[in-house]
């Protein structure tokens, strides 16, 4: 047997606790591991595209391409294989199409409404979630309808965009959308969509409401993958949060609970784990988060500079979510971590 050394003698070490026992081998901490990260977890992200090409790169987002709906169809089939549940759409849409109010959003061939039914057709088992905000289509790139000041100040029209974003998700729910996901964060809009929805007979398409986004600077790639960062005129301030405030979030996570939401989401997902945590514990609803294109594009960069092992940082970054509570994660890195899940 070991003796105690001359150093734990000295410092009086309780040697009956080791800690490190349950951290000796590989099945040793497979047995304690508390949080389990697999592919069931995974929200896949994919941005859509009309523009004759099949795929174009977004080029601050490495990896991650605007896609025709037809190669929209082969990554869905490819979700399957890699057992990702679920897909969420996010059109480039031509500036030809866009307008102050937004009408591309309701027109039931525009590329979210294609992609739903390609898809629908050929892998049913496969959920879809579909954005409803009209910041895709806008000419001056915000979430909602705006009314502009002689002066030129834009100020957004909550009840009115409530309006023409139930419009948007009946479009949406009609091509064949599972989870219909506000992100715009207009007051009431859970609501509205919901007792909508129910009207129409869609009564088992779910609402994921982007509950607590926040106004951050980690969605600049985003918003150049949907070419509305040119457009974008003034900021968002005043509809999306303040990163200052986390009481704020739970009474927004209320509010969107008691009008119907199925699910909610913290945006983004790393600077924000603390919501996260408070957000499950107050609410035990299932809760996402969303790993946003600022916080991809810092670990695919990092990576390919030879700063950090990319696919350990991704790995490290997801489980991350799990322990602050999240029950999934949207992702651009779904693909990649599911297939490194399969080959452990």
């Amino acid at each position: 047997m070991n003796k105690p050394s001359r150093i734990a003698e000295t410092h009086r070490l309780d040697l009956t606790h080791r800690p490190r026992r349950n951290r000796k081998a590989e099945w040793a901490r497979r047995l304690v591991s508390e949080h389990v990260l697999t592919a069931s977890d995974l929200i896949w992200p994919l941005f859509l595209i009309d523009s004759g090409k099949r795929r174009v790169p977004v080029a601050p987002m490495p990896g991650v391409d605007r896609l025709s709906v037809d190669e929209a169809v082969r990554e869905a089939e490819r979700a399957v294989k890699l057992d990702i549940p679920a897909i969420a759409f996010f059109p480039y849409t031509e500036p030809q199409l866009k307008d102050a109010r937004g009408s591309e959003a309701f027109n039931e061939n525009n590329l979210v409404c294609k992609a739903c039914r390609a898809i629908k057709k050929e892998f049913a088992q496969l959920g879809l979630v579909t954005d409803v905000a009209l910041d895709p289509y806008t000419s001056h790139g915000h979430d909602g309808l705006v009314r502009e000041s002689a002066s030129g100040d834009l100020t957004i029209l909550n009840d009115e965009t409530v309006e023409a974003l139930v419009r948007q998700a009946l479009t949406q729910a009609r091509a064949g959308a599972d989870i219909i996901a506000p992100s715009d964060m207009m007051d009431g809009r859970v609501g509205a969509i919901r007792e909508a929805l129910d009207a129409e007979g869609f009564l088992e398409v779910q609402i994921m409401a982007y509950s607590a986004k926040y106004a951050s600077a980690f969605y600049g790639p985003f918003r150049d993958a949907l070419g509305s960062a040119g457009a974008l005129k003034g900021d968002k301030r005043t509809y999306q949060m303040d990163s200052a405030n986390s009481d704020e979030a739970l009474r927004e996570v209320e509010l969107d609970l008691d009008e119907g939401a199925d699910m909610v989401m913290v945006k983004p997902g790393m600077p924000y784990l603390d919501i996260i945590r408070r957000v499950k514990d107050e609410f035990g609803a299932p809760t996402f988060a969303y790993q946003v294109s600022g916080e991809y594009s810092m670990i695919m960069a990092a990576a390919q500079n030879g700063w950090i092992d990319g696919d350990k940082a991704m790995m490290e970054s997801l489980i991350a979510f799990k322990r602050a509570g999240a029950d999934g994660v949207l992702t651009y890195f779904a693909p990649r971590a599911a297939e490194k899940l399969r080959s452990k």
